[in-house]
């Protein structure tokens, strides 16, 4: 491998990284902006709206800049199907569930995203995987099943799913299919330009929902600094510097930075929102990215024979 190579590959990993570290707050600052159910801030309607709202404007002066022609007709459709996962699925079921939960027992589940996109393309795309992914997909879903009950049983529910629980796995199922619909249409409109076709197209919905949501003036000035981070940097920038480093560094290499980001949440949520390291927490998270790692290493089409 020559210098430049090698030299695009290490810029590629570090993109991807710094891709990574941005994902993985978006858990914590999504609770700030929303709060608790004991302090609550903004409304997780009003979060939903506000970010992608945000990321909608720099989008629309990102499209202008590059000179993006409009999406084609056939491509609207993944478009506004990605905008359904995306855009609104996944934050708003997150920013309720995080009134409830802790960001790291959220960043348990959430971990099951990859293999919950494999399985989403799996499905859409018509793409055959081994047996073994769908065996390590099970053991993935059942690990977070058992943390679930664990955990609800330690907070005195009985050994019962909670309700915030629920509204996780259904952002991780909003969230993977909305990737898997996006990725239909990456090879023609280039990723960047997708995310920012997605979030623009969404303006129509978002700003009125915003203006209709709009938080009284009591809410914490840290809230809005967290909210004004999920709009710029998770909804929108965060995409740029992911797949600009799965550009430069291989999707093979850079795509396994993603088993980091559970971890990364976890010891962020100490500083960030006062939460404790656990050890059942950072157990279970070790044993998901396992079969995480394992899964999306036999995602791949069998070969013929």
């Amino acid at each position: 491998m020559n210098n430049t190579s090698q030299h695009r590959e290490n810029q590629g990993l570090w993109l991807g990284l710094l891709g990574v570290f941005i994902f993985a707050l978006t858990l914590p600052m999504t609770r700030l902006a929303t709060g608790t159910v004991d302090a609550p801030q903004m409304s997780p309607w009003f979060v939903t709206w506000a970010r992608a709202a945000l990321a909608g404007g720099l989008s629309a002066i990102y499209l202008l800049a590059v000179r993006a022609p409009w999406p084609l007709a056939e491509q609207r459709g993944p478009l506004y199907l990605s905008l359904a996962g995306n855009v609104i699925g996944y934050p708003l079921l997150l920013g309720w569930a995080l009134r409830h939960v802790t960001a790291s027992h959220a960043a348990v589940i959430t971990s099951l995203m990859p293999l919950a996109t494999a399985a989403a393309a799996a499905w859409l795309m018509h793409q055959r995987a081994r047996l073994g992914f769908w065996v390590f997909a099970a053991l993935g879903s059942a690990l977070v099943a058992v943390y679930s009950l664990l955990r609800a049983a330690q907070m005195g529910h009985g050994f019962t799913l909670t309700w915030a629980d629920t509204l996780l796995v259904g952002a991780v199922v909003a969230g993977s299919l909305g990737y898997v619909a996006g990725a239909k249409v990456t090879a023609s409109l280039g990723a960047e330009k997708v995310i920012s076709w997605v979030c623009v197209m969404a303006l129509p919905i978002t700003l009125p929902g915003a203006w209709l949501t709009w938080p009284d003036p009591t809410i914490a000035p840290l809230s809005w600094l967290a909210l004004v981070y999920v709009g710029v940097f998770s909804m929108w920038a965060g995409f740029f510097a992911w797949f600009r480093g799965l550009s430069l560094g291989g999707p093979l290499r850079v795509s396994q930075l993603q088993l980091l980001q559970p971890f990364i949440t976890i010891l962020a949520a100490v500083p960030l929102l006062g939460e404790s390291l656990d050890a059942m927490t950072l157990g279970f998270a070790l044993l998901v990215v396992a079969t995480v790692f394992m899964g999306r290493r036999m995602a791949n089409t069998p070969k013929a024979h």
